[in-house]
């Protein structure tokens, strides 16, 4: 793949011009390790070379192969929104995201792998942005190739990559507005996430949307993006999510954890352009509110 750009500010080398275009020095390596190269005015150069105002500055990524260790799936695949960088799909409960030992050949990874095939895309690796438990349902951002992978971990980490969800916890929460800051780190005899003072730091915000007798529902904003962040923290307040087994939920309304990733926004890095996603609850957590 080749993307290009016009150089309009002066002392800076083609590695420096680059970074500001969000190529990682990871990238960089990748690039190296794959015969990519920079071309500036049609002529391979070196990073280090110094560009000028008016240059024609183009980075040819190398495409990425299939792993053959990654079987490819057809199964349905909800695709919402889709360009040359970014795949956006609609994940349902139940489906694991990426292979692992209970699961190599039907996973969202596998099935997004099936769709590029399809499609005859050059670059057959899918990179996921945001990462969504299996029982957790919603929006997942996957990246097409290796570059736009770089872009979105920068904007992961800039936190101008936003996500929102939807969760139903057990009992009345009193306040509308809060934010759970309290550290969390893996138990010591489970796979289960506990507050602890020597865990890493974790924020999670949210507003209250709607209060029953036995429930409230929530939205929610992570400041941090801990393992079980968003289940761990309102189990620490006495409210575990409805279905949530794992952390003590009450699974009579539903039999997962009743957790939704409703809401994604971010700017693209490409066009600059601001985009917005949403996506309704699914049936078996739409069906609380009824």
């Amino acid at each position: 793949m080749e993307f290009k750009w016009q150089v309009e500010t002066i002392g800076q080398s083609a590695k420096q011009f680059l970074a500001q275009q969000g190529v990682s020095h990871r990238m960089f390596s990748q690039i190296n390790h794959s015969n990519g190269q920079i071309l500036v005015n049609n002529v391979a150069v070196a990073p280090a070379t110094k560009l000028a105002v008016g240059d024609a500055l183009t980075l040819i990524v190398p495409a990425e192969p299939a792993d053959p260790n990654v079987p490819v799936s057809h199964e349905p695949l909800a695709i919402v929104s889709e360009d040359p960088n970014f795949l956006v799909v609609s994940k349902p409960a139940g489906l694991t995201v990426v292979p692992g030992p209970s699961n190599r050949t039907d996973t969202l990874v596998n099935r997004v792998k099936g769709h590029l095939v399809a499609e005859q895309e050059v670059n057959l690796v899918p990179h996921v942005i945001t990462r969504l438990d299996r029982d957790t349902s919603g929006l997942v951002l996957l990246a097409k190739h290796r570059l736009a992978n770089s872009w979105m971990n920068q904007e992961l980490a800039d936190h101008t990559l936003v996500k929102r969800y939807l969760a139903f916890v057990g009992g009345r929460l009193d306040q509308d507005h809060a934010m759970i800051d309290a550290p969390l780190r893996r138990a010591d005899d489970g796979f289960n996430q506990i507050v602890a003072d020597d865990g890493k730091p974790a924020q999670t915000e949210y507003w209250v949307k709607q209060r029953t007798a036995s429930f409230t529902l929530v939205e929610v904003l992570l400041h941090t993006g801990r393992t079980h962040q968003i289940r761990a923290h309102f189990e620490s307040i006495g409210h575990p999510l409805l279905g949530d087994a794992l952390y003590g939920g009450d699974q009579q309304l539903i039999t997962r954890q009743a957790l939704h990733a409703f809401h994604l926004d971010y700017p693209d890095p490409v066009t600059h352009q601001h985009q917005t996603f949403e996506q309704p609850l699914p049936d078996d957590m739409q069906h609380l509110l009824s």
